[in-house]
């Protein structure tokens, strides 16, 4: 019995013996930087999301393909594409983009930019959406299939209502809020828009459709007036696109390499990928510098919690592991400035206050620039108040100045159930969150004079870091979301731009001469499976796997209750 038991125990251990080895095997199955021929094409192709923050690698072969690039990839590459001698031109091809208008700035200035390199662009469509098109007319030359379909049409805002769905399954929710636009909860408290969230929505719609138009008609050298009329011919048919000036030609996509290949006057295109080019070293083509500007990217939601990303990229932004990563860089003597990339609708109030207080600090030690994303709003644009120059796309959504309380009242639902609830509290204030009886008038005003102390502190500080009077910003304020554009004249925010202006202005902070080149190094750093895997215990990888179905920080933050710092609605541009 004995030796049957030692041979079980050995058998397991050489199992997981070799089950480490062949996983550290894996890990070291990197490729390494591809060789790039002279006369290459980069193929561009870009789809569905593209995260500010580094998602997990899977550093196996056939899986590896799956990690999306970030916004910072797309930027880095398309600035070495364009001094890379070996890479002659651009093949773009977007397709099903799930990114915020902001990020479609960014990137279509990208373009722009390589193209001063006198580069041709070539973008190829299929099935385009407004995305994918706006995008794609900041190239040399615009081709669809014969046979296909340009989805542009407009724009609209859709919002969905639960009130009359929550009176038949016997659910109150019952909000709290400062700020006249603060209507987080709306959508649980009514069943139409109020006046207040039309009034804010038309204004964002009206000055994006205006933006979607001018860049289609400077890149299509067509008037305003005349795109506005073609759009309201949409969506077309690819020969109708082509007769309305939308795009260039019509092809199949082997006839359009041919094209290419004829244009640029070569045997072969020797096609390089996204996926490959990402990992060519900057310093190979002559970018890169001694000086080192660090990129530190928060993306999410704001709550309480020790970063430890997860498998699913969702883990939002977790205020004790972002602030141990804004002293990290604080105390890297190699660091000669940074930038704080946001793109969050904010979160839990005291997470975005201990994030305010780390960023603070962290600007007292290094030269700072905060760079907006597709949204820094709530608590997003709270952690932005350091003093330091905020820039933003003009379709940023930010400011959403603002406190929100919720929390349902099940007692209907339970009585429909048969479910009864005795409740025996000791304190005054005991049930004031319980979700059997509805708060008390004494419980809401305990309530009410929290949220308003909480705005008074939120103004406040936007206040003293815009070197403003607090009189001058709460008219601003009140819940309010802004684009990036109504903020710059409203003295939300500094300037409009994007990582390019960032990068220039922390350089003058840092006293780095205009001309000189940077090493911009990104954290948190990219990171593999495997360091999550040794990194965390079974019972945080199975509860980050579920929060990755659910939806992660916005499960985190409605189940832990408490004032929120978060931006009323979600914007989906379509």
């Amino acid at each position: 019995m004995a030796k049957f038991l030692i041979g079980v125990v050995t058998g397991v251990i050489l199992v997981f013996l070799f089950l480490f080895i062949g996983i550290f095997a894996l890990a070291r199955m990197r490729p390494k930087a591809p060789s790039v021929a002279d006369g290459s094409t980069l193929i561009l192709d870009l789809e569905g999301e593209i995260p500010e923050r580094a998602p997990v690698e899977f550093p196996i072969p056939f899986l590896q393909q799956r990690t999306p690039p970030t916004v910072a990839d797309v930027w880095t590459t398309l600035r070495k594409a364009a001094v890379d001698s070996r890479i002659r031109a651009i093949v773009f091809e977007p397709r099903d983009l799930q990114i915020g208008w902001a990020k479609l700035e960014e990137i279509r200035a990208d373009l722009e930019t390589f193209k001063k390199s006198g580069k041709p662009i070539y973008a190829y469509l299929k099935t385009p959406g407004a995305r994918e098109y706006y995008l794609a007319t900041a190239a040399t030359r615009v081709y669809m299939d014969p046979e296909d379909e340009l989805n542009l049409k407009g724009m609209r805002f859709e919002l969905m209502y639960f009130r009359k769905t929550l009176d038949k399954l016997g659910v109150e929710v019952e909000i709290e809020h400062a700020g006249k636009y603060k209507d987080f909860g709306d959508m649980f408290t009514r069943s139409s828009m109020s006046s207040e969230t039309k009034e804010v929505l038309t204004s964002i719609l009206d000055d994006l459709y205006g933006n979607l138009v001018q860049g289609i008609a400077a890149a299509r050298k067509k008037t305003p007036d005349q795109i506005r009329a073609a759009i309201d011919q949409g969506p077309f048919l690819s020969p109708q696109a082509r007769d309305q000036g939308l795009i260039d030609g019509l092809l199949y996509e082997d006839q359009m390499y041919d094209e290419v290949k004829s244009k640029l006057g070569g045997d072969d295109l020797n096609k390089v990928s996204l996926f490959d080019y990402v990992r060519v070293p900057a310093s190979s083509v002559g970018l890169g510098g001694k000086q080192r500007i660090a990129l530190v990217t928060g993306q999410g939601g704001i709550s309480r919690g020790e970063d430890g990303q997860d498998f699913s990229g969702d883990s939002g932004i977790e205020s004790e592991g972002f602030d141990k990563l804004l002293r990290r860089v604080g105390n890297d003597s190699a660091i000669k400035g940074v930038v704080v990339r946001i793109d969050s609708p904010g979160g839990e109030v005291f997470a975005s206050d201990a994030i305010w207080r780390e960023m603070n600090l962290l600007s007292k030690k290094k030269p700072m620039v905060i760079s907006m994303s597709d949204t820094a709003a709530s608590g997003g644009y709270y952690i932005a108040m350091t003093g330091d120059p905020i820039v933003a796309y003009p379709g940023t959504f930010t400011g959403s100045i603002g406190v929100v309380f919720g929390k349902a009242n099940l007692h209907g639902l339970y009585d429909k159930l048969g479910v009864t609830k005795d409740l025996l509290s000791r304190g005054r204030f005991a049930d004031i969150d319980s979700d059997y009886q509805p708060m008390s008038a004494a419980a809401k005003e305990k309530l009410r004079s929290a949220i308003d102390e909480n705005y008074r502190s939120f103004v406040t500080k936007v206040a003293a870091a815009r070197r403003r009077k607090f009189d001058q910003i709460e008219p601003l304020s009140q819940g309010r979301v802004w684009l990036g554009s109504q903020a710059k004249a409203n003295g939300l925010v500094d300037e409009l731009g994007g990582l390019d202006r960032a990068i220039e202005l922390v350089k003058e902070k840092a006293k780095i001469p205009k001309g000189e080149r940077i090493d911009l190094v990104t954290y948190p750093p990219k990171r593999s499976i495997f360091d999550i895997l040794f990194s965390q215990s079974v019972e945080s990888v199975m509860e980050s796997r579920l929060g990755g179905v659910l939806k992660g920080w916005q499960v985190r933050l409605w189940a832990r209750g408490g004032m929120m710092r978060l931006m009323p609605y979600t914007i989906e541009i379509r």
